[in-house]
């Protein structure tokens, strides 16, 4: 997936990579990424994102828009800055996380249950508009006192935050497995969904379960234990809830939470009175479910699994580009110009290496970018013939054009 289709010259791009990594920076990805060129720390947990980070965060997006448009999900933009007695109404005014802001009066959103529920009371007329969800892709705000992880814990975030409403706990429990199904697709889509694992977890104030979805990799925050022949998980905060013989079944395993989905129960509907008769005209409590997925934290995530101290291989469906056009001299540079037209009008994007720079820097920052397809144009190849490297499955061959193009289509 990618958002628009065209050729892009390296030297015009607000971009470098560094030969070292940040210094002090303790989080695998945020070295990787700020190395890159991808991102540029501004302060603890806050950072930009640079051009080819943003185009890996907006194909991201659009995989998470995708998904959760399939199962129903209706986009809406909510505010950032929520007023205080939104969150004095839930009784969560107090939440340690909360930035406040004009002299206490309003918040920076954390999450978006104080500002959806109202939101949805107005606009929901008749039981039979049930059920229903809506969803935004915007930036979060917690302070977090320690945020050391890189993109995985951030002060200021990307999230993908969705609410669904509903007239039963049974209803809600149904669209609840729709949406589980719509998060296993999207961890596929941006190349997780072999080491994500459906996990359970504490719920809470709001129900005795939560669902997350773990990333295994040696690299995690959390701690799951993996149940291999259900391919599901159990998080370490709730493993006193299970028996020694249970737990001698599972794997300890070290994993990075990608997404988490809630049943939250009617907490936020009943604060704020909302209640709608049935068909019978009997008023009825309304249920929600809330699914989050941290759309930065999933950049984060997926450099800190597919990634060494020197190179990042980004999955077809999130990487900036499809493929990466390098001459290795001067000239070479207008076969590679041919080479980079052929698959933009086959309708593949292209980063073209035009830069007057030496082949092998030019070769280290491919590594570093990490673009999964490479099309090297040498001395050594001959007319209309590359040399092709498919990074996702290590195999470097030469090609001619033509074939390229179709290998680039076939993933």
């Amino acid at each position: 997936m990618t958002r628009s289709q065209g050729v892009t010259r390296q030297s015009t791009l607000a971009h470098r990579t560094r030969r070292e990594p940040p210094a002090g920076e303790p989080s695998r990805n945020a070295r990787i990424l700020e190395r890159a060129g991808y991102v540029d720390k501004l302060m603890a947990g806050v950072y930009s994102f640079l051009p080819l980070g943003l185009r890996v965060l907006r194909n991201i997006e659009d995989i998470v828009r995708d998904e959760m448009t399939a199962v129903g999900g209706n986009e809406v933009l909510m505010p950032a800055l929520h007023p205080i007695a939104a969150w004095e109404a839930t009784g969560r005014q107090d939440m340690p996380i909360l930035f406040r802001t004009g002299g206490d009066t309003a918040v920076l959103g954390p999450t978006h249950e104080e500002v959806v529920t109202p939101l949805m009371a107005a606009q929901v007329a008749s039981y039979k508009d049930l059920p229903t969800a809506v969803f935004q892709i915007q930036n979060k705000f917690r302070d977090e006192a320690r945020p050391k992880s890189g993109l995985l814990r951030g002060r200021e975030f990307g999230m993908k935050d969705m609410y669904s409403f509903h007239l039963s706990g049974a209803d809600l429990e149904t669209y609840y497995e729709q949406v589980a199904d719509a998060y296993r697709r999207v961890f596929a889509r941006c190349g997780l969904g072999e080491v994500t694992h459906y996990t359970y977890a504490s719920g809470g104030d709001f129900c005795e379960f939560s669902h997350e979805f773990q990333a295994v990799t040696p690299h995690g925050e959390d701690t799951v234990y993996l149940d291999h022949g259900k391919g599901t998980a159990i998080n370490k905060e709730i493993l006193d809830r299970y028996t020694p013989e249970e737990i001698a079944e599972l794997e300890p395993v070290r994993a990075i939470e990608v997404g988490n989905i809630f049943k939250l129960g009617t907490r936020f509907a009943d604060a704020v009175g909302f209640r709608l008769p049935d068909a019978t005209g009997v008023p009825q409590r309304i249920h929600m479910g809330c699914y989050g997925i941290g759309t930065t934290r999933l950049v984060g995530a997926i450099a800190e699994i597919l990634s060494t101290d020197d190179a990042m291989v980004w999955p077809a469906g999130v990487a900036p580009y499809a493929v990466h056009v390098i001459p290795l001299s001067a000239q070479q540079h207008q076969r590679a110009e041919e080479v980079a037209a052929a698959l933009h009008r086959r309708g593949h994007t292209v980063l073209l290496d035009d830069r007057p720079a030496r082949a092998g820097a030019k070769l280290a920052d491919a590594d570093l970018i990490g673009i999964p397809h490479r099309a090297v144009v040498g001395a050594r190849t001959e007319e209309g013939r590359v040399e092709h490297s498919d990074r996702l499955a290590d195999v470097t061959r030469t090609v001619p054009v033509a074939e390229l193009a179709q290998l680039v289509t076939a993933v």
